[in-house]
């Protein structure tokens, strides 16, 4: 009797513990099922989810049931069909659990995706927009981000959160950017609702993006993938790497003579800096007497803040640093960035500035390749409209000398992984098309990207198992200093297979070569972006014959005499040379393939194009550049034409 009560007393816990457990067999939904989502309109539309095997599930919507009953994994799902644009309205589901969802609208469903200039928020580019994000109220565009994550070992069932919200000034900061002003540009023509699914993730090269499936036509990608089932390996990479930038950090603060203890630090405005040497900023100082030195260097510089603008708060840009920052303001840290790419956009709260002398200074990291500030951004303080200029003489000196840091290991971009972790669990969503934006981190071996980008495309429309749904993409936009002379160029080839693309039945490419920054992988202007691809939407989802949608596309040449004459496709209205100047970033070659060059004049439909210096022409190459600056084929509605070569050499 003894023996049985103490048997008792050791399982109470256990049985407090399922009690207050939720009911076992509760019918469960996915991330995507939820408050405030768009579902595709003029489709058939599955809801599913996970219940008790053989427990029978209901789901009213718009005045009909649909019923269904959980297999033998749990797995339930229904179909809804013919789902006419519209909202609000509720959803009941029903189980041995009850489950009501407000808000849903049906509209258009549009899958976002690619690397960083898909990821990139309205945040990012708020000082573009500040009209349009103070006017973006709207509950017919909605976005739902999904949240970072790879698997190696199985595509994901669910999402590891996220939840659909609709456009108001505060919320439309997290939206991608590109695919905002792409929705609206749709909403405001169609007055359809729109809903962005993001799955984007900065740096991801494409293979990231596909499926098993389809890398067994890339073995060595495979192969890179089947390495990553291994979680032990996994562990081990990720804990060398942060031992590795551990250790690195821990030594750089401890050898900066700007940090040591018991000495007044570099930041302190007390601290006399007048004996440094003098930088002009912005620049990188691997050109300096510095040379190209990696670890830390501190910079100050004083300014004289008129009395109209001390104590009140401040902006201060200080452009684009390389590597790492840490901003002070009179001794006051008033922010820090960790990596080279996003804006230093910093707030200096009231009471920092005062009348008279005032110290900025700037601890700056550089842990591989050039440390420096980028050119051809803004470096100023500003308050009310008062501006000081930050661009000038800065006092320098180097407080720690490091080893370049080992480069990390991104397993969260190997291949397979993100399409298990972020696509997978999206594919019983009903969609309308996707919008792609990513190359750059494939730049490196353009001529793969010609057949794992086209894979993509493929693999997902199987996947997704809707048909050919539009795909539509952006082409790399200019990028890094302008070159003197006809040269080789990798981000021009990946274009070309961005190009080539195009043979795919129901794609689209925004050209962007005029839209890019030469100094910055993030141009911030996305407004245009996400126009262009709507363009291609009203054409090739929508169905707009007549429209417009793309610029002059290369289609052929004729060599005739010393000159060669080239057609295009999408010539619109007509081709023009914008700006009404001579047409530029031609060249041309003859059989040595040496360009030079080129004269260029449209006649009609078509442009010849010619050289002094070539009597046999045999190729023409235009915009063939990292940044083909100045490039102007345009047809008459404003679009630019995509870079080209009529060579394969």
């Amino acid at each position: 009797m003894i023996k049985s009560i103490k048997t008792t007393a050791a399982l109470l816990p256990c049985l407090l513990a399922l009690l207050l457990q939720p009911a076992f067999g509760e019918v469960r939904l996915p991330r995507l099922i939820g408050d405030g989502m768009v579902l595709q309109r003029d489709a058939d539309v599955t809801v599913w989810g996970w219940a008790d095997p053989g427990e029978k599930v209901s789901v009213a919507f718009r005045n009909k049931t649909y019923r269904g009953v959980a297999g033998k994994d749990g797995r339930w799902k229904v179909q809804l069909s013919n789902l006419k644009a519209g909202g609000p309205d509720r959803m009941e589901i029903v189980a041995k659990n009850r489950i009501t969802l407000n808000d849903i609208y049906a509209g258009d469903i549009w899958i976002c995706s690619g690397q960083s200039n898909m990821e990139l928020t309205m945040a990012r580019a708020k000082p573009l927009y500040e009209s349009e994000i103070r006017n973006s109220a709207n509950p017919n565009i909605r976005h739902f981000n999904v949240p970072d994550r790879y698997n190696f070992k199985h595509p994901e069932d669910d999402l590891l959160g996220g939840k659909w919200e609709a456009a108001n000034p505060e919320s439309v900061l997290g939206f991608t950017a590109v695919g905002y002003f792409f929705a609206k540009e749709l909403y405001d023509r169609y007055k359809i609702p729109i809903g962005l699914i993001n799955a984007s993730l900065g740096g991801s090269p494409v293979e990231a993006w596909l499926s098993e499936e389809a890398l067994r036509r890339f073995p060595h990608h495979l192969a890179t993938a089947m390495k990553f089932r291994d979680d032990a390996l996994i562990q081990q990479i990720t804990e060398h790497d942060k031992r590795t930038s551990d250790a690195w950090y821990g030594l750089l603060n401890e050898r900066d003579e700007g940090l040591k203890p018991g000495h007044k630090s570099w930041a302190d405005p007390a601290y006399d800096a007048s004996s440094w040497p003098v930088m002009e900023l912005p620049a990188y100082w691997d050109g300096t007497e510095l040379g190209p030195v990696n670890g830390v260097v501190w910079f100050r510089r004083e300014i004289t803040v008129p009395a109209s603008m001390a104590g009140k708060p401040a902006k201060l840009l200080m452009g684009r640093i390389v590597d790492a920052d840490e901003t002070y303001v009179n001794g006051k840290l008033i922010g820090s960035v960790s990596y080279q790419y996003p804006p230093r956009r910093y707030e200096v709260p009231a009471g920092v500035l005062k009348a008279g002398k005032n110290v900025i200074a700037v601890r700056v990291i550089s842990n591989a390749g050039r440390g420096g500030f980028i050119k051809d951004k803004p470096y100023r303080l500003s308050v009310d409209g008062n501006v000081i200029d930050l661009t000038g003489e800065w006092r320098y000196r180097l407080g720690a000398t490091m080893e370049p840091l080992e480069p990390q290991t991104f397993i969260r971009w190997k291949p397979m992984g993100l399409y298990n972790g972020m696509i997978a669990p999206l594919l019983n969503y009903s969609i309308k098309g996707v919008i792609w934006y990513q190359g750059e981190s494939n730049a490196g071996n353009p001529a793969e990207y010609g057949r794992t980008f086209p894979a993509l495309i493929k693999d997902w429309r199987r996947q997704w198992d809707q048909g050919t749904f539009p795909f539509l993409y952006v082409q790399l936009p200019n990028y890094m200093e302008a070159k003197e002379r006809p040269s080789e160029s990798e981000w021009a080839e990946l274009r070309e297979a961005q190009l080539q693309a195009l043979r795919l039945p129901r794609t689209a490419m925004a050209v962007a070569i005029d839209l890019g920054e030469w100094n910055d992988i993030h141009p911030l202007n996305k407004e245009d972006i996400g126009k262009r691809l709507s363009l291609a939407a009203r054409k090739v989802a929508y169905g707009e014959k007549d429209v417009v949608h793309s610029g002059p596309l290369y289609k052929s040449m004729k060599i005739k005499g010393d000159k060669i004459i080239l057609s295009f496709s999408n010539v619109g209205s007509g081709l023009i040379a914008k700006g009404n100047d001579e047409l530029r970033r031609f060249a041309i070659s003859g059989a040595d393939k040496q360009f030079v060059w080129a004269r260029a004049r449209i006649e009609g439909d078509k442009v010849v194009v010619w050289s002094d210096a070539i009597d046999e022409p045999v190729a023409v190459r235009y915009a063939w550049a990292d940044n083909p600056q100045g490039a102007n084929l345009y047809n008459k509605e404003g679009l630019p034409a995509s870079p080209f070569r009529t060579d394969d050499f």
